[in-house]
């Protein structure tokens, strides 16, 4: 399965509704809306421009308890496992369970891990964490088994905007390997012999975020890969 990651803060209109278009035309199976930070109160915004292009269900990928909205259909609702932060890994929850409980969103606890790739991101800064080197698969395996057993429904493995590179393949086999549930990965990935490579892996849902910004016309290539990993176009 694939994803768009929409930073409310980096598309205008006019560049939004095209990349919802071309999600749309590709087929591709969810939006994740949101960032680390978001300095724009457009949130709520930015989700019924989505609905009003497009009917792919659009799913919160919160950076805080202020990216909640009752206009999206489910919420990740993240703990950051590869850290050691409390507040990202049940502070905030506390915080935001009530708010979340009052909308019809569909909850998914997810457990999520960063992974060093290169570049100081902006999730590394603002959770205040130590990503998983990029070379440590023998942790990211054993945080993810850890994450299961504790009852999370999906494992987030996210290089973090800006990723000077995707995670590596023997990283995610790893993981696959020790977990039975679904596992997400995102950030790096430029080109389809990248997004070949994740899937290959093991990943069962991969996710585009800055190079979709740059270049929207490669949900395209990266979604033919997604429903047809034996063929790569660019």
């Amino acid at each position: 399965m694939m994803a768009a990651l929409i930073d409310p803060d980096k598309n205008d209109r006019r560049s939004l509704v095209r990349i919802v278009q071309n999600s749309q035309m590709a087929d591709i199976d969810f939006f994740f809306i949101g960032g680390s930070l978001l300095i724009k109160d457009e949130l709520d915004q930015t989700i019924a421009l989505i609905k009003e292009h497009s009917e792919i269900p659009c799913v919160l990928f919160p950076g805080s308890v202020m990216q909640i909205s009752s206009k999206a259909d489910a919420i990740l609702f993240l703990s950051l496992i590869s850290g050691r932060n409390p507040e990202f890994l049940i502070g905030n929850h506390v915080i935001a369970a009530p708010y979340i409980r009052q909308t019809s969103l569909e909850v998914i606890p997810t457990g999520y891990m960063l992974i060093h790739c290169g570049n100081t991101t902006t999730a590394h800064y603002i959770s205040a964490t130590l990503p998983i080197p990029s070379d440590k698969d023998d942790i990211a395996a054993v945080t993810a088994m850890a994450g299961e057993m504790l009852g999370f429904k999906l494992i987030y493995l996210d290089a973090g905007s800006g990723a000077s590179h995707p995670i590596r393949p023997s990283m995610i086999e790893a993981v696959r390997q020790s977990v039975e549930i679904p596992i997400i990965v995102g950030g790096g990935i430029r080109s389809a012999l990248q997004a070949k490579q994740t899937y290959d892996a093991g990943a069962d849902i991969l996710v585009i975020g800055n190079a979709l910004e740059k270049n929207a016309s490669l949900i395209q290539q990266l979604a033919e890969v997604a429903k047809n990993p034996g063929v790569i176009k660019g």
